[in-house]
């Protein structure tokens, strides 16, 4: 069994087509930001040292604050790869995540990310993490859509030994406590979205069975609707030979024992993003979180074209000083072009009614800590993408007020998404983000 994308063609020629339903794609990036590089305005700051959370709160009083308002979107050098998306992003700055003393920065950084726990409510249940159900089961249930998920929760962390809390390595919680844990394996994930059953497993590929009966499918379609199916039938099979290329490549890693890092991070994390696109496209799932890579997780990473080795994100985080901030960049870079990947796949791929997937999304792309070398979780960039069925202006800065809550963007994206929500966590109002 394989979900198919809708086609039109396929319903009674008297039926009229429904309006897409809308979708919601959340990804989180790891460690920081290199804040310089990123942020306009900011280039001439140098960069920070080694700092802990309290020292990192007093960098806040000194900080200068930059005047609230909407500006025209300017396109640091980190952003330089969503250049061709320029029209279809905005960048939201001055947001502040809470944070309760006594846990772990990167921890918090995380798993409180998308929380609906208050601090008020934290102190009242006494709870070591200002965590509990988050944003996107909220928005799930009631706007999950008949597909097979309500939600969906995608890591491309390839470390399967647990190295640190499970906290650290996903933003998903349907409840205090209660996580929803994110698939890392590629074939898992391939199994969960397109095998049905268990037994399944044991096949070499799963479309084998079915390309049969959609080509004989294809002949009862329209003319658009036959290449949507060609067009969906190829990335299918094309996610099914890459994920065989990426398990030879840790068959035949010269180490006795294969090691995750081993596999090249931008050719995983398409192929992370390609898989949650399909379900997105297929109407298996309308919301999912994306998980660029994990907090802190010391261990070496191989970021393909950018350093000959592997390297420790985390580690480069805490070392900007000098020259150091300079190779973090690329970090950052390659980061902003997979997102610059997702956002193309999605306006490529077509709806019901002809608009893309980009259309009739939410798409946000953010960090649990400003800077990674500061440990900050106030003033968080956060990039907003996607028409959301033309509710969404682009192309623009917003500046919000220093110290405006996080859940004022996330009850924002809430309301986007049609929940009648009028209040989220610590949410104070909604921001100006409307056409």
């Amino acid at each position: 069994m394989l979900a198919l994308p809708f086609l039109p063609s396929y319903l009674a020629a008297k039926e009229s087509v429904s309006k897409p339903d809308k979708k919601l794609v959340i990804v989180y990036i790891p460690n920081g930001l290199v804040r310089r590089c990123f942020i306009p305005g900011e280039e001439e700051k140098k960069s920070p040292g080694f700092v802990t959370v309290k020292n990192s709160e007093k960098k806040r009083q000194l900080d200068e604050k930059t005047a609230e308002g909407i500006y025209p979107l300017e396109l640091t050098s980190t952003m330089e790869p969503l250049a061709g998306h320029a029209g279809d992003i905005s960048l939201i700055t001055g947001l502040d995540r809470p944070y309760k003393l006594g846990g772990d920065a990167h921890e918090q950084g995380a798993s409180c990310y998308l929380s609906s726990v208050s601090p008020e409510e934290a102190k009242r249940k006494k709870l070591k993490f200002l965590q509990g159900r988050t944003l996107d089961h909220v928005i799930g249930e009631k706007v999950g859509g008949a597909g097979s998920l309500k939600t969906l929760e995608i890591s491309c962390n390839g470390f399967r030994a647990p190295k640190e809390s499970p906290r650290f390595d996903n933003i998903s919680w349907y409840g205090i406590d209660k996580m929803a844990p994110s698939i890392k394996d590629p074939r898992n994930l391939y199994d969960r979205l397109f095998s049905g059953s268990r037994y399944q497993r044991h096949l070499d590929e799963v479309s084998s069975l079915v390309i049969d009966d959609a080509r004989s499918l294809s002949k009862n379609l329209g003319y658009h609707d036959r290449d949507v199916l060609d067009e969906y039938m190829t990335m299918i099979r094309d996610i099914e030979v890459r994920m065989k290329r990426l398990q030879k490549l840790i068959a035949e890693s010269p180490i006795k024992r294969p090691a995750d890092e081993v596999i090249p991070r931008g050719e995983y994390i398409r192929l992370q993003a390609d898989l949650m696109l399909t379900a997105l496209q297929a109407g298996i799932t309308n919301v999912s979180t994306f998980m660029i890579g994990p907090e802190r997780w010391n261990a070496p990473m191989l970021y393909e074209g950018v350093f000959e080795r592997p390297v420790v994100h985390h580690n480069m985080s805490h070392n900007q000083k000098g020259e150091g901030y300079k190779k973090l960049q690329q970090i950052d870079l390659f980061h902003m072009e997979q997102f610059a990947y997702i956002l193309s796949k999605m306006k490529s791929m077509k709806e019901v009614d002809g608009s893309s997937l980009l259309d009739n999304s939410v798409v946000t792309c953010g960090v649990g800590l400003g800077d990674g070398a500061t440990h900050q979780y106030f003033d968080l960039p956060l990039i907003l993408a996607g028409g959301a069925q033309g509710q969404l202006k682009h192309g623009v800065h917003v500046q919000c007020q220093n110290g405006t809550p996080i859940s004022n963007a996330w009850l924002s994206v809430a309301q986007l998404m049609g929940l009648e929500l009028g209040h989220f966590s610590d949410s104070t109002g909604t921001l100006n983000l409307r056409t």
